[in-house]
């Protein structure tokens, strides 16, 4: 019995490292649905650094850091920032114009099928989505953070982010885009 435990309790300690989506890498085209029934894509927001929530309305972690992206939107709209969110847990989009009303959100909140965060994240099927998922995208469309919802990350989250922007904010834009398999740089502290 003792031999069988070792390899399972090293899968399990292995098991999230395996399951890791690539980062940094070039964030895939994501279209999704505003609030109003339009149409966007998150290429539009290319130039800018990209604050891309995929949340579920119901979940106060979500709420939490949706609230946080409408302060920062407000503070770092004018030096290309874009905060955008993506509701995952409704296929009409009314779940997400009530959260948008209820919270008081100003940048773009849409909708979107699960499936497609799963894709856009690069999430095993066969583990659960921790909500928030949190993805930092920097000017040249590169993903260079994913944060899942109990990553120690959210205890500081608007630090966090702020680092983040800021760091993404003093590169110029243009040059090599990072390899990808690569662990993502953390801002500066």
């Amino acid at each position: 019995m003792r031999f069988l435990l070792a390899p399972v309790a090293a899968l399990a300690f292995l098991a999230p490292s395996l399951f890791a989506a690539i980062v940094p890498r070039p964030a895939p085209e994501l279209t999704f649905r505003l609030t109003s029934g339009q149409p966007a894509k998150l290429s539009q927001w290319r130039g800018k650094v990209v604050l891309l929530e995929f949340l579920l309305t119901t979940c106060s972690h979500c709420q939490r850091t949706s609230q946080t992206m409408n302060k920062l939107q407000a503070e770092y709209a004018a030096r290309g920032v874009q905060a955008v969110g993506v509701a995952i847990n409704d296929e009409n989009g009314s779940l997400a114009a009530a959260y948008v009303k209820e919270f008081g959100l100003t940048y773009p909140i849409g909708w979107a099928k699960h499936q497609i965060a799963v894709d856009f994240l690069q999430h095993p099927v066969m583990v659960s989505m921790l909500m928030p998922q949190l993805v930092i995208i920097d000017r040249k469309g590169v993903i260079r953070a994913q944060y899942a919802g109990t990553d120690p990350f959210f205890e500081k989250e608007e630090e966090g982010i702020r680092k983040w922007i800021d760091s993404l904010l003093k590169e110029s834009g243009r040059g090599r885009t990072p390899a990808a398999g690569k662990t993502a740089p953390k801002p500066a502290k």
